[in-house]
């Protein structure tokens, strides 16, 4: 047994957890009322603290398929919109909060967190930002290794997709997703190492814990990673979407996308790390009109366009997985050059305000696809 055992887990199994804002609602800023919401929700599972008190997460139950997600992760939106409602509080998602002031924040008070905040000092707080994590299994930890590389190319794909925090401290970044420069101040950012096999990756982290840099995975904030303790990869760019349906497709993209690779075994090139934070970048710059550059090719694609080439060569995997409904969601907003960030942008140029465009925003996350507000309605 090595010092860092992999779990096994069923191939591109599936899992979300999704970062959500907890806002008042006089002036729709970001309240403090995690700990009372999470008290009076005590008995439902799938909901935790994050690492502070403006914050929620919603933790999904293991799924072999998008329907069982989509089904628990909308029991768990609904369960959390009605106490929010009886503690006269709204809840949203996106990445990050418009206007709200990072040195306001209260850090949770679990262990973990206070120990985070004390190690980071203001870089805590400011990570009140809002993501969403998708959990792949794997059977061993070599695939594991293989399907963190292989997703590396398609990470932006994510990024633009899930694009939802264009304001950020009160101003319009100009990035359709500022979130990710919040994570990149942290040391232990990025990328893993390009290593292959379980045993490797464990002498890395071996090296890593000897020299008292970590003490366990949750140390890496990498972009996407191994979680061993789960038998899983991680991938951790996604803002949190504006809406759970949104979320559920985005979870089924990354489980085709998993088993193409894991079943096609395209060939992996280190190159990819040479491009990757140019592609980053522009994916969280342009959101879907960012280029990207990619290995052994002159064409430098939009993301939207890479993203629709790679949706059609997924089809026979969507299909069988029951997923090509979710696939086809995703196509048409990609086709339409429209994610979270162009919702936002479109309702604060509407109401010229960003307390009502938080207003619309955690209306469009606690309502049902069918009700879903759009930019004009009132």
């Amino acid at each position: 047994m090595g010092s860092l055992p992999f779990t096994p887990s069923e191939a591109c199994s599936l899992g979300v957890e999704l970062e959500l804002q907890l806002v008042n609602t006089r002036d729709y800023n970001l309240t403090t009322d995690a700990p009372d919401l999470l008290r009076r929700l005590k008995d439902t599972e799938g909901l935790k603290p994050e690492i502070t008190q403006s914050m929620v997460e919603i933790n999904s139950s293991v799924h072999r398929g998008f329907d069982t997600l989509s089904a628990e992760l909308h029991a768990l939106r609904d369960a959390l919109a009605r106490e929010a409602r009886r503690m006269n509080i709204a809840i949203a998602g996106g990445g990050a909060h418009p206007f709200q002031q990072w040195s306001e924040r209260r850090i949770f008070p679990t262990e973990r967190f206070l120990s985070v905040s004390e190690q980071y000092g203001y870089l805590a707080k400011q990570y009140t930002v809002f993501g969403q994590h998708i959990h792949l299994g794997c059977p061993t930890g070599d695939d594991a290794l293989y399907l963190c590389h292989g997703l590396a190319r398609y990470l932006p794909h994510f990024v633009a997709l899930s694009a939802s925090s264009p304001f950020y401290q009160g101003v319009d970044t100009a990035f359709d997703s500022s979130r990710l420069s919040v994570v990149n101040a942290f040391p232990m950012s990025g990328t893993l190492p390009w290593v292959h096999t379980w045993e490797e990756f464990e002498a890395y982290f071996d090296r890593m814990a000897a020299f008292g840099i970590v003490k366990s995975m949750k140390d890496f904030y990498w972009d996407v990673r191994p979680k061993p303790e789960f038998g899983t990869v991680e991938i951790r760019v996604c803002d949190t979407p504006l809406t759970v349906e949104k979320a559920a497709d985005l979870a089924a993209y990354a489980q085709v996308l998993a088993r193409w690779l894991l079943a096609e075994r395209p060939a992996l090139s280190q190159d990819i790390y040479l491009i990757y934070s140019y592609n980053r970048f522009q994916s969280c710059r342009f959101g879907l009109g960012g280029r990207l550059v990619l290995p052994g090719e002159t064409a430098r694609p939009t993301i939207g366009e890479d993203i629709l080439d790679t949706l059609r060569r997924l089809e026979p995997h969507a299909r069988e997985l029951g997923a090509w409904g979710a696939l086809g969601r995703l196509a048409a907003d990609t086709s339409r050059g429209e994610n979270g960030a162009s919702w936002l942008r479109q309702a604060f140029a509407e109401t010229k305000s960003l307390s009502d465009t938080v207003r619309r925003q955690s209306l469009l996350w606690m309502e049902s696809r069918a009700s879903e507000p759009q930019p004009g309605d009132s």
